[in-house]
């Protein structure tokens, strides 16, 4: 348990993780319309909170890539990309057992990027276990960390 709680470890886990937020946010930020088309693609909610996911999520993920990379507010930022992670998770299964393979939306905003959608179920589960990670258990302060 004392190597999960390691603090070079979270340094890497949230540089690692907080550039995958960085990455997704950089290609929605400019125009988030394409993204609209993507998450009604989804068919999960009604038109009035997608317009406001699509222009409030990449925003989110840049504020999440941020404090996981710098270490400012790190846990906070981990419950929130734990958060965002268990929606994509959620909304990728639900559409998984439809049978419906959908545009992801992760990081680009085109609605022509098609995958399965259980290999993106897959790819973001270690993300959102990660994140987890880094909110549910601080690095030990360095004095406890060398008394172990």
């Amino acid at each position: 348990m004392t190597l999960l709680r390691n603090r070079w470890l979270h340094r890497a886990l949230g540089v690692a993780l907080g550039a995958i937020f960085l990455y997704a946010a950089a290609s929605k930020l400019p125009d988030p319309r394409p993204l609209v088309t993507i998450i009604w693609g989804y068919r999960i909610l009604p038109m009035g909170p997608i317009n406001l996911m699509a222009i409030y999520m990449p925003w989110v993920e840049l504020l999440v890539g941020l404090g996981l990379v710098t270490g400012y507010k790190r846990r906070a930022a981990a419950l929130l990309g734990s958060g965002l992670l268990a929606m994509f998770i959620v909304a990728l299964a639900i559409n998984a057992v439809r049978g419906v393979n959908v545009a992801c939306g992760c990081f680009s905003a085109s609605a022509e990027d098609v995958s399965n959608a259980w290999l993106l179920v897959l790819r973001d589960t270690p993300m959102f276990l990660a994140a987890l990670l880094l909110w549910l258990a601080p690095p030990l302060p360095e004095k406890q960390a060398a008394n172990r």
